[in-house]
C-alpha cells in the first residue's frame, strides 16, 4: 500500500476550523466558503490593551506625597472637630447588701475610786491684842503653839508679842471623806452587826474586873482589841463586844446591862474662854443625857495642858454642873489652858479602902478648852 496523498486544508475565515480545500461551506459554522479561491489577504495582528504609563520626575513625587499628607490631615482634623456621639451601654448595676457581724463588746470595768487631796485651807490673818499669849491664841483657834510659832517665825519662847502685830493663823486641814467600802463579807458583816460599847480603863481596873462587869469573855476583849496579853492601863480605850455575852438558858441571876449613855453635850464655858484673876472660880455645864440610876454618877475631868505634867483634876458628881475652885489654877502669872471632859460611869464596887471603884457607862463627850490666868491658893486640892 502506497502512502496517502496528503490533501490540501484551508481555514474557515470566520471560526478558524480547518476545513478542505475544496470545500464551499464550513460544516461547524456554516459559513461560505465561496471565496476559497481569492487570494488570500494577509491578516492584521491582534493585539491587547496596554495601561498608559506615566512618568514622573523625583520633585514631582515629592510634591505629590506632601499633597496626600496635606489633605489627610484636613480630613483627620475636620473629623476630630466633628465630635461624634459616643453611645456608651449601659453597665448594669449591682446591689450588694452587706450583713453586719454583731460584735460582742466587753463591759467596762468600773473606774477605781481615788482619794481626792483637800485643798490646804488659808492661814488667818489675827491681830494681837493687849495681854494676848501665843498660849491663848493658840488655844482660842485650836491650833498648836510650835504651828504659830513656825508659820510666823517667831522665837520658840514666842515672847516678842506686842500689840496690833499681825500673825497668821494656821487652820486645820480637812479630813477627806472616806470612800464608801465595798460589800462586806460574811464575817465582817457578823462583825459590823455586834453590839459594842467603848470603855475607858479607870485607875483600879483589871481585865478580869471588866470582863465580870460586862459579862463578856476576857479572850472575847482581847482578840476584839488585838491586846496580847490581859494588861490594861489606866486611860486605855476598850471595845467590849457585848454580842459575846453568853447566852443563858433561864432567868439571869444578875440585871442585864442597860444600854450606853450618848457623849453629854457641853454647853458653858465655850471653847476657848478667858478668865482673869478676878474670877475665883470656873463654873462646867453639860446637858443632861437622862435620869441617872443610883449608882450612876457624870465623871468630870479637869486636866492642865499647858504644864503638861499631868496635872488633872476628877472628881464625880449627879448634877450637870461642876464648880473650879480657884485652888486649881496655875502656879504662876501666866494663863494656862484647861481642858475638861464628861463622862458617864456607873459605879461597880469598891476598893481595899472603900473608895467607890466606877466604869463607863456611856461615850465620852468632845474636850473643851478655857484659859486662866491667876496663882493659886494656898492649899492645892488633891486629885
Amino acid at each position: 500500500m502506497s502512502p496517502d496523498t496528503p490533501t490540501s486544508t484551508k481555514l474557515c475565515p470566520t471560526c478558524g476550523t480547518r476545513v478542505s480545500e475544496t470545500a464551499t461551506r464550513c460544516l461547524v459554522c456554516g459559513a461560505d466558503l465561496g471565496s476559497a479561491n481569492k487570494p488570500a489577504q494577509a491578516s492584521k495582528a491582534v493585539q491587547g490593551s496596554r495601561m498608559p504609563e506615566i512618568t514622573l520626575s523625583l520633585p514631582g513625587a515629592i510634591g505629590l506625597l506632601a499633597l496626600f499628607l496635606t489633605i489627610g490631615a484636613v480630613l483627620v482634623y475636620f473629623a476630630l472637630r466633628s465630635k461624634p456621639e459616643v453611645v456608651v451601654p449601659m453597665t448594669p448595676t449591682v446591689t450588694v447588701t452587706i450583713t453586719p457581724t454583731s460584735t460582742q463588746t466587753p463591759t467596762p470595768l468600773p473606774p477605781t475610786p481615788t482619794d481626792t487631796p483637800m485643798p490646804t485651807p488659808t492661814p488667818v490673818t489675827y491681830k494681837v491684842a493687849t495681854g494676848d499669849t501665843c498660849i491663848g491664841i493658840a488655844a482660842f483657834f485650836k491650833v498648836s503653839v510650835q504651828s504659830i510659832v513656825t508659820l510666823n517665825n517667831l522665837p520658840q519662847a514666842c515672847d516678842t508679842l506686842y500689840p496690833g502685830q499681825q500673825l497668821l493663823i494656821p487652820q486645820p486641814t480637812p479630813t477627806a471623806t472616806a470612800l464608801p467600802s465595798a460589800t462586806l463579807s460574811q464575817p465582817e458583816q457578823t462583825l459590823a452587826a455586834c453590839q459594842t460599847v467603848k470603855y475607858t480603863v479607870q485607875e483600879g481596873d483589871t481585865l478580869g474586873k471588866i470582863s465580870a462587869n460586862y459579862v463578856v469573855p476576857m479572850e472575847a476583849i482581847r482578840e476584839f482589841n488585838g491586846l496580847s496579853s490581859d494588861t490594861v492601863f489606866f486611860g486605855q480605850d476598850l471595845i467590849i463586844p457585848l454580842c459575846e455575852q453568853p447566852a443563858t438558858p433561864g432567868p439571869s441571876p444578875t440585871p442585864t446591862l442597860p444600854p450606853p449613855y450618848p457623849a453629854p453635850n457641853l454647853l458653858l464655858p465655850p471653847d476657848g474662854a478667858p478668865f482673869t484673876l478676878n474670877d475665883d472660880s470656873v463654873t462646867l455645864q453639860w446637858a443632861s443625857v437622862g435620869t441617872l440610876r443610883e449608882n450612876e454618877s457624870y465623871q468630870v475631868i479637869v486636866e492642865d495642858v499647858t504644864e503638861g505634867k499631868g496635872r488633872k483634876l476628877i472628881d464625880y458628881v449627879t448634877d450637870t454642873k461642876y464648880i473650879v475652885q480657884a485652888t486649881f489654877r496655875s502656879s504662876d502669872n501666866t494663863p494656862h489652858v484647861y481642858r475638861w471632859w464628861i463622862l458617864t460611869v456607873r459605879q461597880s464596887g469598891s476598893d481595899a479602902d472603900g473608895k467607890p471603884l466606877y466604869v463607863s457607862a456611856g461615850a465620852i463627850s468632845t474636850p473643851r478648852d478655857f484659859i486662866w490666868t491667876g496663882t493659886p491658893a494656898a492649899a492645892t486640892p488633891t486629885p
